[in-house]
């Protein structure tokens, strides 16, 4: 099967293709060495990239449903450059398909198991489908909605005949007199109670009528759940299997299954995305990759549009990178000081420092900002979480070193967070009440926010009021996008405060409190249009030393002392 395919097939030999500076970088850490390696989607890729496509629009077989396919530019030994292919997961039900890279050793391991086990998946599925579907749960609502109707009318006709009664009472009293009266009384009293038993009779045969329907329903709403957790045990259990029998390759030649290499756990599919697919292929076959790309291709879903092209996923592929790129020589090095030296000159009045990133945990001392009996403010450094992650590398954070500094307060809380690479105030609560009235004041948009970023470019504006709803894409956390139909409102108002060289500083006043709503209203076209400093996820692929955002001012109401409003303040340090 030819996996290895020429330039030609793809790139005219007479074709220019813009040899300008990558546009994304697939990047990780080296676990040997510690050393950032990058691979970078270059122009040249995407150009091959835009060729696949074309290749595939001609066949209805690759619109049916959409994936992600990626290609691989190569060099061999003998120093001629191919092109690899690969698409995501299953091609029409198929792992392996003439001239694509086929899936990573191990599926065939499991391919029995996961056979059985997507078929009791489907049993599950159509039986989960069924006792949604029970008639009784439509009979139930229908007859239910007569009963509200019939109780209904029943408490309006009550309404008429007390009303009259009343009317009559009053008559009675001023006609009668003695053992009349009384007479007359007692008999609207027994109306009364004659309204108040047929309530309840009716209400007795809603009951009857309804409680063997609900019986049942609940009966099968046990059943669904059991069915659930059934489901939820099998897929975890064929991930598991997977993710033990899945078997990658560096470039160093060492091989690891996904079950080592991220024993807490990975999301579904991880492992059938085109980029571990294509380097595994690579670093088995003594191939050095230079370039890579991957896109959407087929139908279009709510956050993958066919033609775009996309980074590394954040919860699958980006936490394989640095293990899988192991053993390929970066060239961020290179790049970096290239970088610098260029930028030093255009940043120069600024006194931006330019280096090799550096994300591994930042050893400073924390420096507190303000502090009492209730609560802690800090000056967070970039490249350190707010608090810690999901995984074992990703502990260290702001909240559990002050939890080390401060062992016997157990209810230290962050009232708020700080994206990784964002510096500045992070404001912590002492005790659970403490935070909760902290809480309701972001909450309730109580508080005043400042921050201060450098673009990566110029703006034409002084200043304005950006208004982009964000929408968090679940598929790859934690990138956001503007989007009219499931975003959340973004309100952020901003102001120039200089412009030095190529890039500009701002201050940005956040009115609502989003994931990444800052860099996303910096970026976005129809935002500011220039990405802050520092920012790859957002376009920016200038090789900086951190994230130019910084958060400079808190202003907010004391939880407990009334009449005491914190400006809390930090210096900027960019």
């Amino acid at each position: 099967m030819v996996l290895l395919h020429p330039l030609s097939d793809f790139i005219n030999p007479n074709t220019t293709v813009n040899n300008s500076s990558p546009t994304y970088n697939y990047q990780g850490y080296c676990p040997q060495t510690g050393e950032l390696l990058q691979l970078p989607r270059t122009p040249l890729a995407e150009a091959i990239a835009h060729s696949l496509m074309a290749q595939l629009a001609q066949d209805e077989l690759y619109s049916r449903e959409g994936k992600m396919y990626g290609i691989l530019l190569i060099k061999l030994p003998n120093g001629e450059q191919k092109i690899l292919k690969a698409f995501s997961g299953l091609l029409n039900g198929c792992s392996d398909v003439e001239g694509w890279v086929p899936a990573i050793p191990g599926r065939e391991e499991v391919r029995l198991d996961e056979v059985r086990t997507l078929a009791e998946l489907e049993t599950i599925k159509q039986e989960l489908i069924t006792l949604k579907q029970i008639p009784e749960r439509q009979e139930y609502e229908k007859l239910e909605q007569e009963f509200v109707a019939r109780l209904q009318q029943m408490s309006q006709n009550h309404s008429d005949r007390k009303q009259q009664r009343h009317q009559k009472r009053h008559i009675l009293t001023e006609t009668l007199v003695g053992e009349a009266l009384n007479t007359a009384i007692a008999e609207l009293e027994k109306e009364s109670r004659q309204d108040g038993i047929a309530r309840k009779l009716l209400k007795r045969e809603r009951n009857q009528v309804l409680q063997p329907l609900k019986q049942i329903i609940e009966d099968a709403d046990v059943q669904i759940r059991e069915l659930k957790r059934k489901r939820k045990e099998l897929s975890c259990q064929l991930q598991a299997q997977m993710h033990a029998a899945y078997s990658l390759m560096n470039f160093y030649g060492r091989s690891q299954t996904l079950q080592q290499l991220l024993p807490q756990g990975l999301p579904t599919g991880t492992g059938d995305c085109c980029a571990p697919k294509l380097l595994h292929y690579a670093a088995t076959h003594n191939l050095k990759p230079l370039a890579m790309a991957e896109f959407w291709w087929g139908e279009s879903s709510k956050d993958k549009i066919q033609g775009n092209f996309y980074d590394a996923c954040v919860e699958r592929c980006q936490p394989l990178m640095g293990f899988l790129l192991s053993g390929l020589q970066s060239t961020s090095t290179a790049n970096t000081a290239l970088a610098a030296e260029k930028h030093k000159t255009t940043l120069s009045t600024i006194n931006y420092q330019l280096s090799t990133p550096n994300y591994f945990p930042i050893q400073e001392e924390l420096s507190i900002v303000y502090e009492d009996e209730w609560l802690i403010a800090v000056n967070k450094p970039s490249g350190l979480l707010s608090v810690p992650g999901r995984y074992s590398h990703n502990q260290d954070s702001v909240l559990s070193r002050l939890r080390n500094l401060f062992p016997d307060e157990v209810n230290l809380q962050a009232v708020h967070r700080l994206d990784m690479d964002t510096s500045g105030i992070l404001v912590l609560a002492r005790d659970s009440q403490a935070h909760s009235l902290l809480n309701q004041q972001f909450q309730q948009r109580q508080i005043h926010k400042v921050y201060e970023a450098v673009l990566a470019g110029c703006i034409y504006i002084d200043k304005g009021v950006i208004e982009l709803p964000l929408w968090g894409d679940p598929k790859n956390r934690p990138y956001q996008q503007v989007n009219w139909q499931y975003g959340k409102q973004c309100i952020t108002n901003f102001r120039v405060i200089s412009t030095a060289g190529h890039c500009t500083h701002v201050e940005f006043i956040p009115i609502t409190g989003r994931t990444h709503q800052l860099r996303v209203h910096a970026a976005h076209p129809k935002g500011l249009g220039v990405p802050i400093l520092g920012d790859r996820l957002y376009g920016d692929c200038q090789t900086t030393d951190r994230l130019h955002l910084h958060a400079r001012e808190l202003c907010l109401q004391h939880p407990y002392i009334e009449d005491k409003k914190l400006h809390l303040q930090t210096n900027t340090p960019f």
